[in-house]
């Protein structure tokens, strides 16, 4: 989404560390000078500079507790500020994760500061989309889930194995996504949520880890541990704790918990190109959907509904598909919708009403958007479903997935 990101001091300008996307040249020190001394101009004239746009591109401007400054640049797709500006959120809370709120808003060594936070590069790189793809999670502000029939099954494992660290707070991470956790794990804010799904996606695969971390809403000047073990390729069990058990402790109890589980696992792994249950099925229009829960912070995305065959109209590959779904959701949320991202409600507070449905057609695919209670549903269809179809059609899926019992989004 950004193709680049610079993180400056506030009061200095010092330039902390920059990202750039694989195939573009660094930004030069001069383009970066003058990014920030037009900022800061205009915060010596009372005027707090948030964005600006040129023929192709966008450039985004925010700062934090008067310490740090971070400037996103990306290519100008006319989707709203607050996409952007919760990117950039997600990069700092991202520092507070690994570092703590105090070292981040109180430098007083800026040359130890940077070499501190290169520990984070991983996780920013993966927030802005500059290495491995782009997710769903960073876009909507709301963890993308896995919804299996075995799901209740794994609750019941982890509850047990969390016990036994010692813990509240425990989840199952598979291909990338959550399957299930614990009340407490939920409990979490959506920074914190879709922080540690993206850490732990970000990470190197290995067998175990132990690492420190802080709660940046919860916690985020007392450093917690969160452990991770792998159960199988694609598969990760992670719970926070205290001091208390240790890494060499909590080892050994892996086999013991988790061995009778294998076969679930691997059930649910098997289903992660498609996300949701294979009895469930849908209008054979349907190329993809997304749906979020605006209260529980969760979103359920499927890019492949046609786990079990091929579709009738494979103009659109997988890729493509998830490209279009977020661009489709980028262009509504901000501007007809408000969401779980913060600032997507004041484009829709200038309308008169507030808009429930909306879709586009194109050439090779149409979209379909709607809300419901706590739920949005973004759909994307093959061109050759009638336009008029696509209310009802969308509505049932609607209705199909948040009434079906395995699926808890």
């Amino acid at each position: 989404m950004a193709s680049y990101l610079v993180c400056l001091t506030t009061a200095g300008g010092v330039p902390l560390f920059t990202r750039t996307a694989d195939d573009l040249k660094p930004l030069p020190f001069p383009v970066i000078g003058s990014l920030n001394g037009v900022h800061m101009f205009g915060s010596s004239h009372d005027v707090t500079l948030q964005s600006t746009v040129t023929e192709d591109a966008k450039i985004v401007w925010r700062v934090f507790h008067d310490s740090v400054t971070l400037i996103a640049i990306a290519q100008n797709d006319d989707a709203d500020d607050c996409h952007y500006s919760n990117l950039l959120n997600l990069v700092f809370n991202a520092m507070v994760l690994l570092v703590g709120i105090e070292e981040v808003i109180n430098m007083k060594n800026v040359e130890k500061f940077k070499k501190e936070i290169k520990v984070c590069y991983n996780l920013v790189d993966r927030i802005l989309g500059i290495k491995g793809s782009w997710g769903f999670c960073q876009l909507t502000n709301a963890v993308e889930i896995i919804a299996a029939p075995e799901n209740a099954v794994l609750q019941n494992f982890l509850d047990a194995f969390t016990e036994a660290a010692e813990s509240v707070y425990g989840c199952l991470f598979i291909d990338g996504k959550v399957a299930v956790a614990t009340k407490k794990w939920w409990s979490l804010s959506a920074n914190e949520l879709v922080l540690l799904s993206l850490l732990l996606s970000s990470l190197t695969p290995c067998t175990s880890r132990d690492i420190p971390v802080y709660l940046p809403d919860s916690h985020p000047t007392v450093p917690h541990r969160l452990m991770t073990f792998q159960l199988t390729r694609g598969i990760e069990v992670c719970v926070i704790c205290g001091p208390l058990p240790s890494l060499t402790e909590l080892e050994p109890e892996i086999l013991r918990f988790w061995k009778p589980s294998y076969d679930s696992l691997r059930s649910v792994l098997k289903l992660s190109s498609r996300n949701f249950p294979t009895n469930l099925a849908l209008d054979h229009n349907t190329l993809g959907f997304l749906l979020i829960n605006k209260e529980t912070n969760r979103c359920l995305c499927s890019i492949s509904p046609t786990f079990n065959g091929g579709h009738p109209d494979e103009t659109l590959s997988p890729s493509q598909r998830k490209e279009v779904l977020m661009s489709f959701y980028k262009r509504m949320v901000g501007t007809f919708f408000s969401s779980v991202v913060p600032g997507s409600e004041s484009g829709p507070s200038e309308f008169s009403h507030q808009a429930m449905e909306s879709y586009i057609t194109t050439e090779t695919h149409k979209c379909y958007a709607m809300m419901s209670g706590p739920h949005q549903l973004f759909m994307i269809y093959g061109e050759g479903i009638p336009t008029y179809a696509m209310r009802s059609i969308t509505q049932k899926t609607l209705s199909l997935l948040t009434k079906d019992r395995n699926i808890s989004v």
